[in-house]
């Protein structure tokens, strides 16, 4: 969502290239910019590996429908990215978003409103979900799209509850895109995405207050969940508990309604609990 997909314009005229594909003069100057970002990174000390806050890298962008259209010089462009990128060093693990095939050590991680069905390719690799939308984009004579935060909580709790590791929402913080900056089909110049925090930087309520106090209660559990995997029991026909346990006598516990319509009550541990319709509540002490 960006004019001419964030290519420099000029970069069309450069004889015999093809974008995102095995092609010479593409690979060239991708590699070229990929490498100088990298380089102004480390010279800022910014990557994990070197004390900084950047934990992760990304090659591409959910390119799987891409490489599909392109057949095997999309499958050889996607390898010589992944190699290129992991030739750089930055100390951080890099990821291929909507790209199932993800060669190693790349991990391949999911975008979307819900990721809790999601496996990475190999067993090694953890659970990532690099895009947990928000809301969606504003189109000219569309409509301005929300997303309830009780559907995107209960989304992001049940990914974790189902094994994943790793949530980044997007958008967090809405933005603009002035001028002809605003790329894609017809997409408007704002870019709020009904995000938690909007497009002016003021807190989205109650939707940023929700997630809050959702987080603060995954923290509340972060000793059980990354001892374990967890082990599942069926509650009802609709209701399931998650149980985190580690030796030291960490547990926690979700509890989980899939019904989007109907509320149920349910004992686990000899407790009863009330369950509302489409949620999931979180023990931090079970």
């Amino acid at each position: 969502e960006w004019n001419f997909g964030g290519f420099p314009v000029w970069l069309k005229f450069v004889p015999g290239i093809s974008f995102r594909t095995d092609n010479e003069p593409f690979k060239r100057a991708m590699q070229n910019f990929t490498q100088k970002i990298v380089q102004m990174m480390k010279d800022e000390k910014l990557f994990e590996s070197q004390g900084g806050p950047i934990i992760l890298s990304q090659i591409e962008n959910e390119y799987e429908p891409e490489r599909m259209k392109f057949g095997s010089a999309g499958e050889a462009y996607m390898n010589w990215a992944a190699q290129m990128a992991t030739g750089l060093n930055t100390g951080v693990p890099w990821v291929m978003c909507k790209e199932y095939d993800a060669p190693d050590p790349v991990i391949n991680t999911c975008n979307g409103f819900y990721c809790d069905k999601f496996s990475p390719n190999k067993p090694f690799k953890p659970k990532l979900w690099t895009e947990a939308w928000t809301g969606w984009f504003t189109e000219f004579g569309g409509p301005i799209y929300q997303r309830p935060v009780e559907d995107l909580a209960f989304a992001v709790a049940r990914f974790i509850q189902a094994g994943g590791s790793f949530v980044n929402y997007y958008m967090y913080h809405g933005g603009t895109n002035f001028g002809r900056t605003a790329g894609g089909p017809f997409i408007t110049t704002s870019y709020d995405y009904d995000a938690p925090i909007d497009e002016y930087g003021l807190i989205r309520r109650p939707k940023y207050d929700h997630l809050k106090e959702l987080h603060q209660a995954v923290k509340l559990c972060e000793t059980a969940l990354l001892y374990a995997d967890p082990y599942v029991m069926s509650l009802g026909n609709y209701e399931q508990a998650h149980v985190f346990s580690s030796t030291s006598g960490g547990c926690a516990a979700f509890l989980s309604n899939f019904n989007s319509k109907s509320s149920a009550r349910v004992t686990f541990n000899r407790k009863h609990f009330y369950l509302p319709p489409w949620s999931i509540s979180i023990l931090p002490d079970c």
